[in-house]
């Protein structure tokens, strides 16, 4: 099904959120309809993630979405205050409320309905108190001013159209001197237009992902500074294995070299802080 290039900002979040809840209630991209692929648990190694984080975080909160594994380079220390932009079902969350012990707190911020009742019912079930998750925009953050230490996110960003907003809201509500870790698709090259414009590829990271040299800029335009790509690996394997046969049919009758273009998508994880107040 194709998208309108010229679509609203809200058009685009019903349709993401309306993906991201089928995820949730069939327990992962593979399972959910015109899903395929590996399953989560292999998909959080391939980006990153070991076996012991995967069995460390309560049943059905890795739900096999993300891109990258920002905690692995997040170096949380114990009484920290973390937020999760887009936390899903709460596996990144999750291993982060692990890190900072129970003198730390975790906010986990995500619009989707489905996806944080599955997550306030996974910290029930598995008794964890330091973590809350909250209804919200990640480009208009239900958070105070300057009251969080470390900002995470994996494979969220490039689902939003403004993500300068997303960066804003970042920097107000870091602490002085407080960091960010992200991982996150970009491209090398522009999508082709049947790829670029398709829900599937929307809804699934890669289309709304951003050129990369625009993405850093758009960073350091929110007034972080200190960026630094921590990791930049290939993600188009995966990305492959991930959308739906359709569209693939679609865009190689159109000509399109399908491989090729996974080329062009990047995962990378970056590292940022917020100045100190001079």
């Amino acid at each position: 099904m194709p998208i309108s290039r010229t679509a609203q900002p809200e058009e685009v979040r019903e349709l993401v959120r309306e993906r991201y809840a089928e995820v949730a209630r069939a327990g992962g991209m593979k399972t959910a309809a015109g899903g395929c692929g590996p399953q989560p648990a292999e998909i959080a190694e391939r980006i990153g993630y070991s076996a012991a984080d995967t069995a460390a975080v309560p049943e059905g909160a890795n739900l096999g979405v993300g891109c990258g594994a920002p905690l692995t380079v997040a170096a949380l220390e114990a009484g920290e205050t973390v937020l999760d932009l887009g936390s899903g079902a709460g596996f990144d969350a999750f291993l982060a409320a692990r890190a900072i012990g129970p003198t730390g707190r975790v906010i986990g911020v995500d619009m989707t309905d489905e996806m944080l009742a599955k997550a306030r019912a996974n910290a029930q079930q598995a008794g964890v108190t330091n973590v809350e998750f909250r209804k919200g925009y990640i480009e208009a953050l239900p958070v105070e001013d300057a009251s969080v230490d470390v900002v995470l996110s994996n494979c969220v960003i490039n689902l939003i159209p403004d993500k300068a907003a997303v960066y804003r809201e970042v920097a107000r509500v870091l602490r002085p001197g407080g960091r960010m870790v992200i991982s996150d698709v970009v491209l090398t090259e522009p999508l082709p237009e049947v790829i670029a414009a398709d829900v599937a590829a929307l809804t699934g990271c890669v289309a709304g992902a951003a050129l990369r040299g625009q993405y850093l800029a758009t960073i350091t335009a929110a007034g972080l500074s200190d960026i630094e790509v921590v990791s930049d690996k290939g993600f188009g394997a995966v990305v492959l294995t991930m959308v739906p046969e359709p569209m693939l049919h679609q865009a190689r009758a159109a000509g399109i070299d399908v491989e090729g273009v996974a080329d062009t998508v990047r995962s990378l994880t970056i590292r940022a802080r917020k100045p100190d107040v001079v």
